[in-house]
Parts: C-alpha cells; structure tokens; sequence
C-alpha cells in the first residue's frame, strides 16, 4: 500500500522509480464538436482559472503553487498511477523534485504534521507490485490510506484498504521507529479485515513473525507541507508516495468518474465551491480536451454522438474552428467538424456543425453532421471544463494540450 516494505510482506508498496506507461488518453488528428437544440436553461456559472486555495467542506484547502503544480499534474492520472503515460509522469515527477527541493517542513518526522491518517494519490507503477497490490492499490474503487501515529507508546505505520462503507477494510500494521528527522523504521507485526457483516476480525494470512528481516523497511518523508495536507515519501526499495490528508473537489469530480459514482453531486460540489466569476473568452476554451463523462449517451445513432461530442476527442482551434474524433477500432475513425462563436451572454457558446468523415486508413466516407446548438460553460480551469449542452446533457472534459 503505502509504506514500502519487503515482498514477503506483500503489502508494503516497493517498486521502481518513475517509468513510462501507454496512456488512454490519445491525442488526435481530426476535427469537430456538438449537436442541435434550444438554447439551454441557464444556471449562475462559476468559471475560473486553477487556483491554489479550494473550498472544501466548508474550509480553505491551501496549497503553494509549486504544490498547486503537483496536484494539477495529478489530474486525469488513474489507478493512482497505473493509467499515466510517460509525459504525465514526467510532469509528476518534476512537481516531485521541485516540492522535494524547497524541502517543506523541517525534520518531518519530529512534526505534529506528520500524523493522522493519509489517503494515498499516487504510486510509481503500483502495476509491478504484488497481486494483492495489483488488486486494490490499481483500481479506484478502493481508496488507499496509510495511517502514522509516532507520538504513543506504540508508534505505528499502517497501511488500509477501505474496500467500501458497506464492506469494510483491510488494515496492515507495522511497528514503527524515528531513526531521524526523515526516515521511519518500520516492521509489519499483524494485520486483519475488518468486515461491516461479521462482529469479529478475520486475521490476514501472513506469518509476519516468521519473515524476519523480510518484513522490515524504511519510509523518508522528502516533502511535508506547512498545511500538512500533501506529504511526498520514498520507500527503501525506490517507490514515490504522494498523499494528502483531504482531497480537493477536482480531485473528487474525477475519481467519482473513474467508479461511475456519484458525479452529478461531486459536479455540483465543485460548482459552488468556487464561487468566483471570471469573465470567459473562446480563447480559455482552445486546446485539446479528452471527453472523460456525458450525463447521456445513450440512443444516439454515431453521427449524433461525434457531432455532439459525447465520446472521444475534442479540439478548440484559435480561430473557433472544432474537431471531435471518435476511435471506434484501429484505423477506423469517425470526425465531425465545426466552430464555435461567443454570443452576447458572457458563459453561452453557438456551437455550428458542418460535416463529417468516417475514415477506415486510406478510404474517407462523408459523414452528415449539420446541426447547431448553443453550448453553456459551466466551469473551466487549467485542467477541468465542465459543460452543458443541448438536451440538458452535462459533459466533463480533460485538458490534454493548452496551444502553444
């Protein structure tokens, strides 16, 4: 999970530095963007730049820029690491080195800041890990933490799989030591699963007696923020750890997307806490944006759907042209092309679209896509564009590329 420790202990998340990985999220080549229809009830907008202070629950989460950075880099990275192409973790890894150079809070270890509980964000390739850390540490539907109490009679590092409310958790526990102002020396000694449906603990199946110097390692604390809310720790055998002890309503959106729970509330949560208005401009808009949730997609014929950018790929041009390109198999590739206007409301867009093109290699076919419809901006940052279009259908988007 998030202590590294030895592979016999089989929890203890230990794997190498930074590594390229094919990414999901494919740049393009084609043009296009969305369909027909009434103009769209309006709501007040919130539309802003990143930002380094969020409301969360009520309270400021406040970050530095550099860290600010860190977490921008974050964003759209799934499976806490095991989705991210090289150019994502390049940009995590430079966010790393630099919170790593300011160096944060002194003597890490000694600070109250350390403690608490801590969900974990990201890992350098958690797919190399053991199966049991393939199965939860990978997939989002887990949430990952590791718990650091030092100031006890029993200092303690422990690592938790939360599988559900519902279910329950997993909890590996280890002996911990201050060997200095970074580094924990720590030793798996038990571990159980806690189940909501049984009165009584199942012991998890792992002689840590009988490992020996197999269940012992180190974790160093190279980052620690002033706020306490980000921490950075490497691993004796080469593993990153990003954690925080709350996430911010970005970093809620898109993990609600990635368990296909609970969006439309977590969309609505990052609407009202950023209640500052900016005045947008199509140029905000221009990019390439990788659609990652439709509140509908569903009964839509494909000519529909690429018009009305509800799946794939959608590039804003400086001059307001479109493209939206859907991948539906190697070398077959539906586009619709199209641009988009301001008019005299400062968050509602007039999306035209002209035509279309089904292309298998080399063979073009045209495609009919001519509608037109009025687009509304809901929200929109470095990272994150959330939109409404025709048919009441919101629509959340990743910035891939910003035009140079």
């Amino acid at each position: 999970m998030v202590v590294g420790g030895a592979a016999a202990a089989r929890l203890a998340l230990v794997t190498p530095p930074f590594s390229g990985r094919s990414t999901l999220l494919q740049p393009s080549t084609c043009r296009v963007l969305m369909p027909r229809v009434q103009k769209p009830r309006r709501r007040r907008t919130s539309l802003r730049p990143i930002s380094s202070s969020l409301v969360e629950e009520g309270q400021q989460l406040r970050f530095s820029d550099p860290e600010a950075a860190l977490v921008e880099a974050l964003l759209g990275i799934q499976g806490r690491g095991r989705t991210a192409s090289s150019g994502q973790l390049q940009d995590v890894e430079l966010a790393v080195q630099t919170l790593e150079s300011l160096g944060g809070v002194p003597d890490p270890t000694s600070s109250s800041l350390i403690e608490g509980r801590w969900q974990l964000i990201f890992t350098t390739r958690p797919g190399t890990a053991s199966p049991i850390q393939r199965t939860f540490v990978g997939v989002d539907i887990f949430k990952i933490f590791q718990e650091v109490y030092l100031r006890t009679d029993d200092p303690r590092v422990s690592n938790i799989v939360k599988f559900s409310d519902a279910v329950g958790e997993l909890k590996v526990e280890a002996a911990a030591t201050i060997k200095d102002g970074k580094r924990i020396l720590f030793q798996f000694d038990r571990a159980a699963f806690s189940f909501k449906f049984l009165p009584f603990k199942v012991p998890y199946p792992v002689p840590f007696r009988l490992l020996g110097d197999e269940a012992k390692g180190w974790l160093d604390t190279t980052y620690l923020s002033y706020t306490g809310n980000i921490r950075i720790s490497r691993g004796n055998k080469g593993t990153t750890f990003v954690l925080q002890k709350k996430i911010e309503p970005r970093q809620r959106l898109l993990l609600a997307i990635s368990v296909r729970t609970r969006v439309k509330e977590m969309i609505d949560e990052l609407i009202s806490s950023n209640q500052e208005e900016v005045k947008p401009n199509s140029e905000i808009l221009e990019g390439e944006w990788q659609l990652l949730w439709a509140s509908q997609s569903e009964n839509e014929s494909w000519s529909s759907v690429v018009a009305s950018g509800l799946k794939g790929l959608q590039i804003i041009k400086k001059d307001g042209m479109v493209e939206n390109q859907i991948n539906l198999l190697p070398g077959l590739r539906i586009c619709a092309n199209g641009n988009l206007s301001e008019t005299s409301e400062s968050n509602l867009y007039m999306v035209q679209m002209n035509d279309g093109v089904v292309s298998f290699g080399a063979l073009k076919l045209p495609l009919k896509t001519e509608v037109n419809f009025h687009l509304e901006l809901l929200y929109i940052d470095n990272k994150i564009r959330i939109t409404r279009s025709n048919k009441d259908v919101t629509l959340v988007h990743l910035r891939l590329t910003r035009p140079c």
